[in-house]
């Protein structure tokens, strides 16, 4: 296993909906780098025993966990604790990436 990646290199968008790229995936965990064009979202849904961690790299995310929805850019890291429902929106107008780990795998 490649345990380097330039998360750059793997960046793949498509205009009908967001894709998922995956970077690591171990027995106990993965990490993807989701890429959203404007206007697409990953529609809100929860992970019984996992917990759930997005990390804005470039744009502006909508995400909402539980009750709670805020706008949030670069540098902003937001944890989905395990049962909880949580969602991401690209309110746009430019492209979204948001690196996320998950734990354990589900």
């Amino acid at each position: 296993m490649d345990v380097f990646k330039d998360t750059a290199a793997h960046l793949s968008f498509a205009a009908d909906k967001m894709k998922k790229v995956n970077l690591f995936d171990t027995e106990r965990m993965f990490c993807d780098v989701y890429c959203f064009e404007p206007g697409q979202t990953q529609t809100a849904h929860a992970h019984k025993g996992s917990d759930k961690v997005y990390y804005v790299i470039q744009g502006r995310a909508t995400i909402s966990i539980g009750t709670d929805t805020r706008e949030v850019g670069p540098g902003t890291a937001v944890l989905a604790p395990a049962g909880e429902e949580h969602g991401v929106r690209n309110p746009g107008p430019e492209r979204l990436t948001v690196l996320v780990f998950m734990a354990p795998k589900p």
